[in-house]
């Protein structure tokens, strides 16, 4: 077969080498290309004769095995079966009498725990619910009660009653019934979250649904407006303002924030908690009936105290900054620019600025903190005279977040309770699996000041009782 290419191939070239090759170089050379294309042609059709070759000896092997399909589907345990089959037969009935047992694979870990049944919120159906999410679609405004994915915004949106509350219900202790009915008809319990500067954070903790951006879209100049007419046209007399932090701005939102603050101040008469507006109108006559509570949920304007003063004396009545969780668990559950510490300072410095304001901050349980983290963190807390602490459940809002690692019961909430309040000195304390820092904060401010109260009245009672005698 090599003779016949090496004859082939030089007949094609004849012409080649009579006609172009007049030089006895390029006949030599035009020679040896031949001789090298027709050693290679004949090599290549050796390999394939030895594959085809190779290929046909394993053809062969196989046809001499004595070994069935049922053989390599049942295995030595059916050898009794064997005679059944016949192996050189052709029919489908190839399959083995005995059913093949196979052993299951063992069950993957659930990373999300099943919720106990005590986890239940009362459903968004009330028509106040719809009035309120009526508005904050007509205005374009967010709030983190949707953003959040909260599981009491039917309950607060609603201004449930507190009797629907379990978690209110286990704090209403020594309270006159009919005195809070005057309060909560002047006041209202409804509670709103509104979440200014836009629904988009430059900071991704592990355990928030709010969706982040390096660059959220500008802030709006018409914001505290809108904020402002959409909580007095709901006659509120309680709201929670809140924000996304803005680390891409150069005051980080404090100064728009404060804006917020006092153009609601304004448009409601004035504050009702007892501080001091510096950005009030002494020509306008006000409505005690409608001036509102304003609590600010704020970030930590990566710890620059100056832009806390600027919200801290903006005419607040709660300022709140949640420090979240214990210090251990503070860099896996919080952004890296967030600090345990850093918080801690934020808090501590709102009361040397403003000392008649009152300071709150959240605590999530069920991350893997210990009861001893828990009360180091209270500790501190009260050592730099934080007022209001509440304990809440933490839920995974998805599987990309922090899997929750414990369901804490509602009767180790109310422990946690007790001991904020009358171990470590906290003014009032909302615990329970479904409490959240905003959640009927309202109604919670409002039995506080109803305790405060009565308090006071007692003791001005005793005090008048040890002087007749």
């Amino acid at each position: 077969m090599a003779t016949q290419i090496h004859h082939y191939g030089r007949a094609f070239l004849a012409p080649l080498l009579q006609s172009s090759c007049r030089q006895p170089q390029q006949q030599r050379l035009i020679s040896s290309t031949i001789t090298a294309a027709s050693s290679s042609s004949a090599a290549a059709m050796d390999v394939k004769v030895q594959k085809f070759s190779r290929l046909q000896s394993l053809k062969s092997e196989l046809q001499q095995e004595d070994a069935s399909l049922h053989d390599f589907v049942g295995g030595d345990d059916d050898s009794n079966n064997s005679n059944n089959i016949n192996n050189n037969s052709t029919s489908t009935n190839y399959l083995p009498q005995q059913p093949i047992k196979r052993k299951k694979a063992p069950p993957r870990s659930a990373k999300i725990l099943p919720k106990p049944s005590w986890l239940k919120a009362v459903p968004a159906t009330s028509a106040k619910y719809h009035e309120l999410r009526s508005t904050v679609r007509s205005l374009g405004l967010a709030t983190v009660c949707e953003e959040a994915k909260c599981p009491n915004i039917g309950d607060c949106w609603g201004g449930a009653s507190s009797s629907t509350s379990a978690e209110s219900n286990s704090s209403n202790d020594n309270i006159n019934g009919k005195e809070l009915d005057e309060f909560e008809q002047h006041y209202g319990t409804a509670t709103a979250t509104i979440m200014i500067m836009g629904d988009t954070c430059t900071r991704g903790c592990s355990f928030c649904a709010v969706k982040t951006s390096r660059k959220p879209p500008p802030l709006d100049a018409e914001e505290p407006n809108k904020v402002a007419e959409a909580v007095t046209s709901w006659g509120l007399d309680y709201v929670v303002l809140t924000s996304v932090d803005r680390d891409d701005l150069v005051d980080q939102g404090a100064g728009h924030f404060r804006k917020v603050v006092q153009r609601l101040k304004e448009l409601s008469g004035g504050g009702a908690g007892g501080t001091d507006n510096d950005n009030d109108n002494s020509g306008e006559k006000k409505d005690k009936k409608k001036a509102i509570i304003v609590e600010a949920l704020t970030p930590d304007f990566c710890g620059e105290l100056d832009l806390v003063t600027q919200v801290a004396t903006s005419g607040l009545d709660v300022y709140a900054h949640n420090i979240e969780t214990v210090e251990r668990l503070t860099p896996r559950v919080r952004d890296r620019r967030a600090g345990y510490q850093q918080s801690l300072n934020v808090l501590g410095h709102v009361k040397q600025v403003n000392p008649n304001v009152l300071t709150k901050t959240s605590i999530m349980l069920g991350l893997g903190e210990t009861d001893e983290e828990i009360r180091t963190t209270m500790q501190q807390l009260r050592e730099n005279d934080v007022d209001v602490v509440t304990f809440g459940q933490y839920l995974q809002p998805s599987r990309r977040h922090l899997p929750v690692k414990e369901y804490v019961t509602p009767e180790k909430f109310e422990e946690w309770r007790v001991e904020a309040e009358e171990r470590f000195g906290f003014k009032y304390c909302a615990s329970g699996p479904l409490v959240r820092s905003s959640y009927k904060a309202g109604e919670f401010f409002l039995k506080n000041m109803v305790r405060e109260k009565k308090r006071e009245r007692e003791e001005a009672a005793a005090a008048a009782a040890s002087a007749v005698v």
